[in-house]
């Protein structure tokens, strides 16, 4: 086998991994209950050995979810402060921090016992939101658009909970109208 056609076949598995995530994630995120590893292989139209040279284990393809929606967020919002004025981009990113809480629900069970074992680090993960949130907010104060007395603990403690009591996609509509409430209350006086 030459150069070539290895780099071809790790772009293969590059590109085969990449389409197992988004399916997964949408399976997690349409999930009442934790989907089987079956059920995610048969949406994403590939064999269970397939999802399994890919990630070996449940916990793998959790590990890979849950990092791939963090560096998500995390890049979301410096791509979006890159598009938008601070308000706009804190308002799309509160849809992607959704996204992360309903990937979230489908896996719930092997992210809090991976957790607990120290295998995913919270703590880090806060950071990198806390940061990310604190990235947009800032913009927004620099430019006189937000608020400066709101913190990204604020807006994370808001976020949970319209979270928790309007999770997408079932309560798409609601999880809006309070994220937009929340927004009215973030934007600096006078604009």
């Amino acid at each position: 086998m030459n150069q070539q056609e290895t780099r071809g076949q790790r772009a293969d598995a590059t590109r085969n991994r990449a389409q197992l995530l988004e399916v997964a994630t949408r399976v997690f995120i349409a999930a009442d209950d934790e989907p089987s590893m079956r059920a995610i292989a048969r949406e994403a139209g590939v064999g269970i050995a397939t999802l399994y040279r890919h990630f070996p284990t449940r916990e793998s393809l959790v590990d890979a979810i849950y990092r791939d929606q963090v560096e998500r967020l995390t890049a979301g919002a410096r791509e979006l402060l890159a598009e938008l004025a601070p308000p706009v981009a804190l308002r799309r990113w509160m849809d992607l921090f959704g996204d992360w809480i309903a990937a979230k629900n489908g896996m719930l069970d092997t992210l809090l016992a991976m957790i607990e074992s120290g295998e995913i680090a919270h703590t880090q993960t806060r950071s990198e939101l806390l940061a990310a949130i604190d990235a947009i907010l800032g913009a927004g104060r620099a430019t006189g658009e937000l608020r400066a007395d709101v913190t990204a603990e604020d807006i994370a403690a808001a976020l949970i909970g319209i979270f928790t009591v309007a999770r997408p996609p079932q309560h798409e509509a609601r999880a809006a109208r309070l994220l937009t409430i929340l927004m009215n209350g973030i934007i600096a006086p006078g604009r």
